[in-house]
């Protein structure tokens, strides 16, 4: 037992590159079995059944679901790598591999803004505003073709951090069962993880869970976009002070991070009014509007994900070195 978990270590590195350059080529094929799937219809079934009661029943309810869902993941690809690997050290290597490679969402995140992007420079805002509604939870029925630029950059800022750059450290940290561990977090966030009646007490566990397992991936987010920012020519000092002076004004403790930062390079303002179910919230703004966003701006925030997503594989991969 021993020496095969002394292989799985050894080939961390390997399907930690492996895993992200499929992500890379291929991204998320919808016709591909895919384990967020199955965590997916699995936190539907379990929430039905306990999230019932009073509302300090539900919150210890709540807690339960996150710890048998993470708990679960975690140890379901445990024993399933752990066997293909007693089976052949290729079929271990090649089960890491796609395991890691469905945990990331590089390509899939980029792909999300152009599909923004590809309406508005055709000048189709009603197809702008359904796209840009797949990818956000505000109301998008009546934003302007700036809110909507707005709405995507937002988007692509926060979610490389959770999409990309925190499965990628978790997957050199811990390998496969680590991210498909973090994968069922942040699955638990997006279905459970909201302040609304339903989920007020019965999501909170999840939603601070998730908080946790990106507080240090947000941190890192900030050199590693600076650098990208520095390599396509933005200005990282206005970046680095929009961060040092917007970051901890985010309603999230990790958002404000990657957001402010990306404000920043761009010289663009995020944040602002938005609506959620006819209601009106103000987000705190991130950066100076340098200028009013624009669909250049998606085009650009693109390219400094793009970049800062390879950026991040240095990290990961000298982490999962170090942990074989």
């Amino acid at each position: 037992m021993l020496e095969i978990l002394s292989l799985v270590w050894a080939v961390l590195p390997i399907a930690v590159l492996f895993g992200f350059i499929l992500d890379q080529i291929i991204g998320d094929p919808r016709s591909w079995p895919h384990p967020v799937v199955g965590i997916g219809n699995m936190i539907t079934i379990l929430e039905r059944k306990l999230n019932l009661g009073t509302p300090k029943v539900r919150r210890a309810n709540g807690v339960l679901l996150t710890i048998l869902i993470v708990g679960g993941s975690y140890l379901i690809t445990w024993i399933v790598v752990f066997i293909a690997n007693t089976l052949h050290p290729l079929l271990g290597l090649a089960l890491s591999t796609y395991v890691i490679f469905t945990t990331l969402a590089s390509k899939s995140l980029l792909d999300a803004g152009q599909s923004v992007l590809a309406p508005l420079l055709n000048g189709d805002l009603g197809e702008a505003r359904t796209r840009l509604s797949w990818l956000v939870s505000r109301d998008t029925a009546n934003l302007s073709e700036g809110e909507i630029a707005r709405g995507t950059v937002e988007t692509l800022a926060e979610n490389f951090v959770d999409g990309i750059l925190s499965p990628l450290i978790y997957a050199a940290l811990g390998g496969a069962p680590l991210a498909m561990a973090f994968k069922a977090i942040s699955t638990l966030d997006s279905m459970v993880g909201y302040r609304n009646d339903r989920y007020e007490e019965f999501g909170w566990f999840s939603a601070r869970t998730d908080d946790w397992a990106n507080y240090v991936p947000a941190r890192l987010s900030v050199p590693i976009l600076l650098l990208a920012g520095w390599l396509r020519k933005m200005s990282v000092g206005h970046a680095y002070q929009m961060w040092r002076r917007d970051a901890s004004g985010h309603p999230s403790p990790n958002g404000g991070n990657p957001e402010s930062v990306v404000a920043g390079l761009l010289g663009i303002q995020l944040g602002g009014i938005n609506i959620y179910h006819g209601r009106t919230h103000h987000r705190a703004e991130m950066g100076d509007a340098l200028h009013p966003v624009d669909v250049t701006d998606i085009v650009r925030c693109r390219q400094l994900v793009h970049t800062a997503t390879w950026l991040s594989l240095l990290p990961a991969l000298m982490l999962a070195y170090l942990m074989s």
